[in-house]
């Protein structure tokens, strides 16, 4: 793949954008987060390698059987690959996708040397609630403490995150709440936390079509339509945030599988109406979640990943390049790379990760 690096490591310090409140702050984000194609034109080399290839016949995982652990209020199913005394790495898929989406990215770190722990989240794959009376919360704090207690129960002081879409947020989330417990972030879109009072801002119609899904999920209909269609909807979903992935059948049916968890649709349409405020959360996570709405700096070594063709919602990077406060690098990775960045683009998402950790 072909990387364009839009500027050099640079730092900033104190709490960012203190010239603007946090609310013109919040409606900008929130403009960005409905711009398609809207990232500064870049002229960019292609060679063979680099144009968008049709995905390979799913084959055997490479990390063989998944391991699980207790962690809150999750039977937590995760794979793990490297060394068992590497330095850590967590990389955190997102929606409609799951933890095939590092299948390549996993093996190419572990070969580094490092310990790589790839987590089904709640609602996905083999992870389940321990408990049927538990709450089916998605909001985003209660899935950045699902990360942090993933790394209680497996006595992980701190790690390099990685992830996208949702996978992103809570990466974004857990560097914010918790800094002192994440070495280096590698994060795709950049910047992606929000609050409900961010969420209730209106964009442009055009801004607004791109995240039809989430009206349908604030819908009885929606709820009912997406369990009776899962695979049919994610499918979807993966033709639009990657117009140029040429996935096949197998590759695609192998991560969808993780959608026929039994409380997939729970959190996925909980997720949603959350973010327009049509959902409540938990009393418990109010406090983290208000330390969110102020939309903290990120302090940690970070690298912001986007690919150029990029079809889901996605911030300008312009939009949030302020909100780093530490050492930063925003890379755009060429070539037709769409949404699903980690598989379609693993060398670019591998050498985020190592470089990030030596940032």
């Amino acid at each position: 793949m072909s990387l364009l690096y839009t500027g050099k490591t640079h730092t900033t310090g104190g709490r960012n954008g203190q010239s603007r409140n946090y609310a013109a702050f919040a409606a900008t984000f929130a403009l960005s987060l409905g711009c398609l194609g809207c990232l500064v034109p870049v002229a960019h080399a292609q060679d063979q390698a680099s144009q968008p290839q049709a995905a390979a016949a799913a084959s055997e995982a490479p990390w063989g059987p998944l391991k699980h652990v207790h962690a809150g209020v999750l039977d937590v199913a995760y794979a793990e690959m490297g060394p068992a005394n590497g330095p850590v790495v967590i990389l955190l898929h997102g929606w409609p996708y799951d933890i095939h989406s590092y299948e390549q990215v996993a093996p190419a770190l572990a070969a580094k040397g490092y310990r790589v722990l790839v987590p089904y989240a709640r609602g996905y794959g083999e992870t389940r609630f321990l408990s049927a009376r538990t709450v089916r919360n998605a909001e985003p704090a209660a899935l950045a403490q699902d990360a942090i207690d993933f790394m209680d129960a497996l006595h992980i002081e701190r790690a390099v995150f990685g992830g996208f879409d949702w996978g992103a947020r809570t990466a974004d989330i857990v560097a914010t709440l918790w800094p002192q417990r994440v070495k280096a972030l590698v994060t795709v879109s950049g910047y992606l936390i929000g609050s409900q009072e961010a969420g209730k801002t209106p964009l442009p119609p055009q801004a607004e079509l791109q995240w039809w899904y989430q009206y349908y999920f604030a819908t009885e209909r929606g709820r009912i339509g997406y369990d009776k269609y899962r695979h049919d909807f994610a499918k979807l979903i993966w033709q639009l945030a990657s117009p140029k992935w040429k996935f096949d059948d197998a590759t695609f049916e192998r991560s969808a599988a993780a959608l026929d968890n039994p409380d997939q649709v729970a959190i996925a349409t909980h997720n949603y109406r959350w973010r327009l405020d049509l959902a409540k959360g938990e009393a418990k996570y109010e406090p983290l979640e208000k330390r969110l709405a102020q939309f903290p700096p990120i302090t940690v070594p970070t690298i912001a990943l986007e690919g150029d063709a990029n079809g889901a919602p996605h911030p300008q990077p312009s939009a949030y390049a302020k909100r780093f406060a530490g050492k930063y690098q925003f890379r755009l990775v060429t070539g037709g790379i769409g949404h699903n960045l980690p598989e379609e683009a693993p060398q670019a998402f591998t050498q985020a990760v190592v470089d990030a950790d030596r940032l």
